[in-house]
């Protein structure tokens, strides 16, 4: 299994150039026993009128999931949120400018529960778990963590399990109001999903601050959040950007893993041990292509994805 998915990888790498081809009809294409074999050379046979050879059929990006999506082989998804939101939604700092939504062949999509920031909701979130239930896809959900503003902590400082008269207490009990408002959205749109992951990374016009404690006692609260209103967690990150939010805090959860504007292939080398952001199980690693963001499962992760995604 394992050499079947890393010559998809490698077969997809030479082929991502090309995924937005036009459609055309399914029963155009060669059926596989009329296709020649390699080297194999073969006599044109006489037609009455010469056509166009026919377009391909399919996202190029099918062609990793074909046959392999069985016992640990990768499962192609994606995840979305505002910024794939009709042009002009959402706050000042983060307008939506109407990205690509996932490829036909994603078998899954994580949908993202903010505008960017804590108590900041998609301004689509709706419309697109709609969209997820309407083309028949698994789905889970995302939110951002961010450091929480002055007035936030003046409103959530003394509303959580933590001690809000200390100075950490306060920002994991502002953390936790952040899950709570996320879970009151995502319930609010019909988004049901067996594990919400906590995406931990700098977040531009609004900046964590230069205390990694504090912003762990944040993230710390944020987790915790989700975990009392009956949600298992994970957190979205890569080593560096969890060292540089919140230093060495250690949750011990399952980890989706984002390798940049790579490829397939080094998206699904983030599933290995060189790759732990904070001690947990590797579940997906994501890399963006062609302005949208790609997901693989790891080995392992597809022999369950309901522990993972919910299907309606």
């Amino acid at each position: 299994m394992r050499r079947v998915v890393v010559a998809a990888v490698l077969l997809l790498a030479t082929a991502c150039s090309t995924t937005d081809a036009p459609s055309t009809d399914p029963a155009s294409a060669p059926a596989p026993s009329e296709r020649a074999a390699p080297g194999e050379v073969t006599t044109p046979q006489p037609t009455e009128a010469a056509t166009p050879p026919p377009s391909p059929t399919r996202d190029p990006l099918a062609d990793l999931v074909e046959g392999i999506e069985v016992e640990d082989g990768p499962v192609l998804g994606a995840d979305i949120s505002w910024p794939q939101c009709p042009p002009g939604l959402g706050i000042p700092q983060k307008r939506s400018s109407g990205q690509p939504l996932p490829v036909d062949e994603a078998r899954y999509v994580v949908v993202g529960l903010t505008n960017g920031p804590g108590f900041y909701p998609n301004p689509c979130l709706a419309d697109q778990v709609a969209y997820v239930r309407q083309r028949g896809a698994m789905i889970a959900a995302y939110a951002v963590a961010s450091y929480p503003e002055p007035g936030r902590i003046e409103q959530h400082g003394q509303d959580g399990p933590y001690d809000g008269a200390t100075r950490l207490g306060a920002l994991a009990n502002t953390g936790y109001q952040q899950a709570a408002f996320n879970v009151a959205s995502m319930r609010a749109a019909g988004l049901q999903t067996p594990v919400v992951w906590v995406d931990v990374e700098p977040v531009p016009d609004f900046a964590w601050s230069s205390d990694l404690e504090a912003n762990a006692a944040v993230v710390a609260g944020v987790a915790r959040g989700y975990e009392d209103a009956g949600y298992r967690i994970g957190v979205y990150s890569t080593p560096l950007l969890w060292d540089g939010v919140v230093g060495d805090l250690e949750l011990g959860v399952p980890e989706w893993r984002a390798a940049g504007q790579t490829s397939a292939e080094e998206a699904l080398s983030r599933c290995g041990d060189d790759w732990v952001i904070q001690g947990g199980e590797a579940v997906m690693g994501q890399w963006v292509q062609d302005d949208r963001d790609m997901n693989l499962t790891c080995p392992g992760i597809s022999a369950d994805l309901s522990a993972w995604f919910h299907r309606y």
